[in-house]
């Protein structure tokens, strides 16, 4: 077989695995594409005696394209059990909100499409954005906003707390204090996680309490009627579609180039940038966040040579990044694009079917057993992730959770438990990633 054909063949099968180990990572609560990066990176010695009948940078691009498959696929399939188990992780958690209003509406299987159809959208505008990213990741202007981060930060913050005046179910100036009580608390909490061993993985029991296990308790105790859900098509503006697909790809552009900046932060910026509150453009924004910050940060690790994120630093150990200097792109990023794109088309049935599977049998099985199973499950996932101090972690962010929602005020508040703490090290001992 001849070396080209050998490559292009690995190549799809190296995505497709990808494609495979994604659709696991984003179904399973706990799992994330990090998890798979740091198994493969380890293993890639042995790979590369396996694809011995290639060069070695043919074969560490197959394997790279794999992880970068895997991730893509992840922010695909990562809103199902957002929306239907209630087990967000720092990218899904904002979304867990306005798709369990769709549930409750008997929407699941919209929300599921619209998840879909905001990250393939994210993946079409992002890849004709490149080129303008690329001038503006390599410009001046990219270093004044990375040096002034933290004003960014505040001003979200400020946002976040400020808006929550527009609420009509009480007086502003309580739903300022009370937002702001919450945002303090969340981030003082905040301090602490990120103050304990493997901070990183605390995370996930830190963002299955605040904004998951809190919303499941809430709903076994005022249990909800969960009607069948309908099988149908969304019915939504092509115009909305547009809007939120570009702020939430633009926000998720600024958090790939930005230190410090996570997409949990975009998430916050792209609802405030939005305005738009309907439960069906919350879920377009949010997802085409998630799916344009892996693009533009594989697009900055080779503009800028920096990796903003743990897939990223995999893909950076794996092979030597070509730098992206000339506006012609190196053959090793165009094969990255390849791999998005290809992707990010299976995932988009991939999770069109099986959110139609859920939605299915969701119905058959009692609403509060299946609450009490995934209070069972998130535990015994955290307790396996993060150990007994995880479950701690799980117990107080819990109660953290409950806050917003018996005082009626949004749980985004809680994103203070990341937003605090980095304004904070930004303003009296400097912080980089």
């Amino acid at each position: 077989m001849e070396p080209g054909l050998a490559f292009g063949l690995l190549l799809f099968a190296a995505i497709m695995l990808g494609v495979l180990l994604g659709t696991l990572t984003g179904l399973v609560p706990g799992l994330h594409p990090n998890n798979i990066a740091i198994i493969l990176v380890s293993i890639t010695p042995v790979l590369l005696q396996d694809l011995y009948f290639l060069d070695s940078y043919a074969s560490r691009t197959i394997i790279a394209s794999g992880i970068l498959a895997t991730a893509v696929t992840h922010t695909f399939l990562s809103f199902i059990p957002a929306a239907y188990i209630g087990a967000p992780e720092g990218d899904t958690a904002l979304n867990l909100l306005p798709a369990h209003r769709l549930l409750l509406e008997g929407r699941a299987y919209e929300a599921t499409v619209l998840s879909a159809i905001g990250s393939f959208g994210a993946v079409v505008f992002s890849m004709l954005c490149l080129v303008p990213f690329y001038f503006i990741a390599s410009s001046h202007l990219f270093v004044i906003l990375e040096h002034n981060m933290v004003y960014l930060l505040i001003g979200i913050s400020a946002l976040l707390v400020l808006t929550e005046s527009f609420t009509e179910r009480m007086e502003p100036l309580t739903a300022i204090t009370l937002s702001m009580m919450v945002f303090i608390i969340s981030g003082i909490f905040g301090f602490v996680v990120f103050e304990l061993p493997s901070s990183t993985s605390m995370l996930f029991p830190a963002f299955s309490g605040l904004f998951g296990l809190s919303t499941i308790l809430y709903s076994l105790f005022y249990t909800p009627e969960i009607p069948d859900q309908a099988i149908n098509e969304p019915e939504i503006a092509h115009t909305g579609v547009l809007k939120s697909v570009i702020s939430g790809a633009t926000f998720g552009s600024v958090v790939s180039a930005l230190p410090g900046i996570t997409s949990a932060h975009a998430t916050v910026m792209a609802m405030l940038a939005r305005r738009n509150r309907d439960p069906e453009q919350v879920i377009l924004t949010l997802s085409s966040v998630n799916t344009a910050n892996v693009i533009f940060c594989t697009g900055t690790l080779y503009i800028t040579l920096h990796a903003r994120s743990g897939v990223m630093m995999a893909i950076e150990q794996i092979m030597d990044i070509q730098r992206w200097i000339r506006l012609a792109p190196p053959v090793t990023f165009i094969l990255m694009l390849i791999t998005v794109l290809s992707a990010s088309a299976f995932s988009f049935f991939i999770t069109r079917y099986m959110g139609r599977q859920f939605s299915l049998f969701f119905g058959q099985i009692p609403y509060r057993k299946l609450l009490l199973s995934i209070v069972i499950l998130l535990s015994i996932l955290v307790l396996i992730f993060t150990g007994c101090m995880g479950l701690l972690v799980l117990m107080v962010a819990t109660a953290i959770g409950l806050i917003p929602i018996y005082c009626g005020i949004r749980r985004s508040n809680c994103m203070g438990v990341i937003l605090l703490p980095i304004i904070v090290a930004e303003l009296f001992h400097g912080f980089s990633i």
